[in-house]
């Protein structure tokens, strides 16, 4: 878990009103090289933000998987992946992701189970 940008300014000021990297370090509870990337990080960007996290789907598109398994009804997990170019892991969590069940629909008569 990342530290609030409260504590980094904090750690910072610390460190830039005469206290080492050690001594900064073991107050804040980081690590060394955590106070030397924040001080650069300020250094470069002028502020100790995180980064705004980017969730793209690399290889499985949300739309291109729901047309995929519409026109594919059958298709394993496996044939799948191979058409994305992923693997099988990839394929379960973007099934998943978008609520998409492959679990084929039953019913039981006398004797025997149908496929409907």
């Amino acid at each position: 878990m990342s530290k609030s940008v409260d504590l980094r300014e904090a750690a910072i000021a610390y460190h830039e009103s005469g206290h080492t990297i050690a001594e900064t370090a073991e107050i804040f509870g980081v690590g060394k090289s955590t106070i030397s990337e924040w001080k650069r990080k300020k250094k470069e960007t002028g502020n100790l933000n995180d980064k705004p996290l980017n969730r793209t789907y690399k290889k499985i598109e949300p739309e291109r998987l729901k047309r995929y398994v519409k026109e594919h009804p059958e298709a394993t997990q496996q044939e799948m992946a191979e058409e994305f170019g992923c693997c099988n892991q990839a394929v379960s969590k973007a099934l998943k992701r978008n609520k998409i069940t492959r679990k084929k629909r039953r019913f039981i008569t006398k004797n025997r189970i149908q496929k409907k």
